[in-house]
């Protein structure tokens, strides 16, 4: 068999980048339309595929690879992998390709545009302005500078470091929290402190882990006791990271003074959700990677991953 005559499928739609690399190397069948690819089409796909393209987050157990008996290679276009059961795959000679590394700077703009939202308020600003209140001379309150202020990023990965580099630009002391000290925190300006110390000392917060069992519901209510009173807070990991009841009851009293997420448990965040009902809470619909230069890499990426594994050649990111 050629890799020609190998079967890529997709679960949803990709960005044309992907689909022109794919198509003249494979046997690519993509739904290019809006929503999921009909179940009884799915399938059909599964049944015969060789590799597949994951796109709209869907669950990878056991459920779905019993439907797919060829199935060699798994590629998505994200740098985290909760939806896959890792076992299930490895179980199954089953290789996983993600995207780590080609979504650092977008992620990290996202961050750091919260943590000047969190300070400054200006999506409530905007909000202010288009209400008529700043026509009637209505207060809007006074934010913070970000100048001075310690903020304390727990995960210092790729990700993690890119926020402190925006961050130091704004004048701002960095420390961070991880699993271990980074070898080169001194060169990236930025001091390793125990989780204790950084929810005690930090002026702000953000949130750059993976989702794993030792992380998932890490930020609960005893993590919010224990920070600074008024501290912002902003998370662009994974929402279930988060005990949302607990931020909520923080942000509500004014522990947190100010929250920007791009992340939600759970997500999407129904538009009756409690914490819409607060005035210091900016949502984004999880977009941190969303601007066309990032999309069409990742995607490019994935693309690479599958024809790499179909080729037996090393993937370019590989989740073991």
């Amino acid at each position: 068999m050629t890799l020609k005559d190998k079967i890529v499928i997709c679960s949803g739609k990709i960005r044309p980048v992907a689909v022109e690399y794919l198509q003249d190397k494979v046997t690519l069948k993509s739904w290019q339309q809006r929503g999921r690819v009909p179940e009884p089409q799915w399938t059909e796909w599964l049944q015969e595929a060789d590799a597949m393209y994951s796109s709209g987050n869907i669950r990878i157990d056991d459920g779905l690879l019993e439907k797919a008996p060829k199935l060699q290679v798994i590629a998505q276009a994200s740098v985290g992998y909760d939806n896959f059961d890792v076992a299930a795959c490895n179980r199954r000679n089953v290789k996983i390709g993600n995207t780590p590394g080609v979504l650092v700077n977008a992620v990290a703009d996202i961050a750091y545009g919260l943590l000047i939202d969190t300070a400054r308020g200006i999506v409530r600003g905007h909000l202010h302005a288009k209400s008529g209140l700043w026509g009637e001379r209505k207060a809007l309150g006074l934010g913070v500078d970000l100048y001075g202020k310690t903020l304390g990023i727990v995960g210092f990965g790729d990700i993690g470091s890119a926020i402190a580099k925006r961050a130091q630009a704004s004048g701002m002391r960095v420390i961070y929290h991880n699993r271990r000290r980074r070898l080169n925190d001194a060169a990236l300006g930025a001091t390793f402190v125990s989780w204790e110390e950084l929810l005690r000392t930090a002026d702000f917060i953000a949130v750059a882990v993976t989702l794993n069992p030792s992380t998932e519901g890490m930020f609960d209510e005893a993590a919010f006791a224990a920070m600074k009173d008024g501290v912002r807070f902003v998370n662009i990991s994974r929402g279930k990271v988060v005990d949302t009841e607990a931020l909520y009851n923080a942000l509500k009293s004014g522990k947190v003074a100010a929250a920007g997420l791009d992340v939600t448990e759970p997500e999407p965040l129904p538009g009756d959700h409690p914490l819409f009902t607060l005035p210091n809470v900016t949502v984004t619909p999880h977009m941190a990677s969303a601007t066309e230069e990032t999309r069409d890499e990742m995607a490019l990426v994935t693309a690479q991953n599958i024809i790499a594994a179909l080729s037996g050649q090393p993937m370019l990111a590989q989740v073991k």
